[in-house]
């Protein structure tokens, strides 16, 4: 049986950590150890991790961090401290179901050649009252594309911004050496959606569509589960300002790039991956440098809708980044 290691972070967690803490203790397989990285807690987080060590029957190291450093670098050191094959993420103020650890398990036993697996999980709000909606939903990680996943296309979904949620996170300890150190590539790639990225690129991440975790929003979460950005309507496409409408597209331009350049010097890297962040780094480059003429947009515009781009790099509805390119 593979060791279990669940790797907890805190920061002033006290409002929420003990539950977290007792749905850890009453899983139907039970862990082998826990380690905690708190990033310098004020309030009596410790003094819950230190009566929580008397209660259960398995060790428990609480390291406290001598200085600052946020929360997804907390997480990558958390997760090398552990000892276990299997390693489980887990944030200070959700609640896990007991048959999580289980669940992941057995998706790990199934599928030996994959190296993470995440899930669902039911929203709350600080009250712990589920809100109607879970992860997926909010995500919109829809059947549609979690079919797409499973046909292979788990990377470009991970290209267009973040699906897996890292409180549902699972991962074999072994890929450490590889995703670790998290390069500063994008500001907002972080530890769980670097791992996700970098594993994906050979589906060797999966996922689990029930629930099985409580994942709590509530205002002093450091990190939050952000949906899918806002539609933006033909009617917002033709009210905002060119100049809003290229640094949006400038952004996504050069965080392709920076992708783009980062694999690119990767050895041995396979020529399928650097393939697909180029493609879209010039689709975005297209975008973002279309000449004020309009007449003068029209051709590549065409041959972007004709060869698919819209389709794959803006989502299901192309057509209207495609007509705002062409009259905005």
């Amino acid at each position: 049986m593979s060791k279990i290691s669940v790797a907890l972070c805190t920061y002033n967690g006290e409002k929420y950590l003990q539950h977290q803490l007792e749905s850890i203790k009453n899983q139907t397989i039970g862990i082998h150890e826990l380690i905690v990285c708190d990033d310098g807690s004020k309030d009596q987080t410790i003094s819950i991790l230190e009566d929580f060590k008397t209660h259960v029957n398995f060790p428990i190291e609480i390291h406290v961090n001598s200085s600052n450093l946020g929360s997804s670098k907390n997480f990558e050191k958390c997760i090398q401290l552990c000892s276990g094959d299997i390693v489980f993420l887990c944030d200070q103020d959700d609640w896990w179901y007991e048959e999580k650890v289980e669940r992941q398990i057995e998706f790990f036993k199934a599928h030996p050649e994959i190296d993470a697996v995440f899930s669902n999980a039911v929203m709350v709000d600080q009250k712990g009252i589920p809100t109607g909606n879970t992860s997926f939903d909010q995500i919109e990680f829809y059947p549609e594309m979690q079919a797409k996943w499973n046909l292979g296309h788990a990377f470009e979904m991970l290209l267009k911004g973040y699906v897996v949620t890292g409180a549902t996170l699972a991962i074999r300890k072994k890929i450490c050496a590889e995703v670790f150190p998290v390069p500063e590539i994008i500001p907002e790639l972080i530890h769980d959606g670097w791992i996700s990225l970098y594993l994906s690129r050979q589906q060797k991440i999966g996922f689990i569509s029930d629930p099985l975790i409580q994942y709590r929003e509530h205002a002093s979460q450091q990190v939050g589960l952000q949906g899918k950005e806002p539609t933006i309507t033909l009617k917002d496409r033709f009210l905002r300002s060119r100049e809003n409408k290229l640094a949006r597209l400038q952004k996504k331009f050069d965080d392709a790039k920076a992708l783009f350049d980062y694999f690119s010097a990767l050895p041995l890297l396979d020529n399928h991956t650097t393939e697909k962040i180029k493609d879209r780094m010039l689709h975005y480059q297209m975008r973002s440098q279309l000449p004020s003429n309009h007449i003068k947009r029209f051709l590549p515009i065409v041959k972007h809708v004709i060869s698919g781009n819209y389709k794959l790099h803006d989502g299901g509805k192309w057509w209207r980044p495609a007509l705002g390119d062409l009259l905005e």
